[in-house]
């Protein structure tokens, strides 16, 4: 496995999300047992493991998708388990997905505008007969909107529909529609797919950058070794719904357990 330099990061602060002994059960199934995770604020952390680990469903049970069959996740102090996803976002997490969800008829500014409609303020009258306010408000959101696209160098085509980006692309303006909810946690799932290697590159210092930018806590499942390793301060591995190990990059890599999981025996 690709070996790392990355010098362990110190954070501190309360957790901004925890997970404790979150289990997904599934019929007679299992799919996630006993899951146990806290995350600090401006952390980068990976979580990895082959596929069928269970890593997608700790997402959705982490962000509101699921509800877990036991155990409780915390989120900026507020226990989640009973809120809708769109309740999880405003409490200050969002996510990204393993299959490209965008509205893929509207325009590139337009996905982005959505997700920042929360932060747009004017009554329903301001709206109907275009006030000054309602004007100066699009205009601001329009401003903050672009200034996020431009961070994915995506702004040439704010105008066109979404579905006529470049997979690579597409996959950027999810990121930074994510963004646009102001989260304290951003979970992305595989941000890497379908991404050639000069991508993948340019995406690892995007992701830091906003990491440090925003000032946001970040975890992230990915199968590009190259990516994890080069960026996370630590990393979980799952197999089989369970956690076999947890530590820095370079633990990891050479974990017996972690090889086995991956290469068999």
């Amino acid at each position: 496995m690709t070996e790392t330099t990355n010098k362990p990061a110190v954070h501190t602060g309360k957790p901004v999300l925890s997970a404790e002994g979150v289990t997904m059960r599934f019929g007679g199934l299992t799919a996630v047992d006993n899951f146990n995770l806290e995350l600090r604020p401006g952390e980068l952390v990976g979580l990895i493991g082959p596929n069928g680990a269970g890593k997608t469903t700790i997402f959705n049970a982490l962000t509101g998708v699921y509800v877990p069959t036991e155990g409780t996740v915390t989120i900026n102090g507020t226990v989640i388990n009973d809120k809708k996803a769109s309740e999880v976002v405003k409490i200050g997490a969002a996510r990204t997905f393993q299959n490209i969800r965008l509205f893929k008829d509207l325009t590139t500014l337009e996905n982005v505008l959505i997700a920042y409609d929360e932060f747009i303020d004017y009554n329903l009258g301001q709206g109907m007969f275009r006030t000054k306010k309602f004007w100066d408000e699009e205009k601001t959101a329009r401003e903050k909107c672009m200034d996020l696209l431009k961070i994915f160098d995506l702004e040439q085509y704010a105008d066109g529909k979404a579905k006529n980006m470049p997979y690579g692309q597409q996959r950027k303006l999810e990121i930074a529609r994510a963004l646009a909810t102001n989260p304290q946690v951003l979970m992305l799932d595989e941000p890497a797919a379908g991404m050639n290697p000069a991508e993948t590159d340019e995406l690892m210092k995007t992701i830091e950058f906003i990491r440090d930018k925003f000032n946001i806590t970040i975890l992230l499942i990915e199968h590009d070794m190259s990516l994890v390793m080069g960026i996370c301060e630590r990393i979980v591995v799952l197999d089989y719904g369970r956690t076999i190990a947890e530590g820095l990059p370079d633990e990891i890599s050479h974990n017996p357990d972690v090889i086995k999981a991956y290469l068999g025996e």
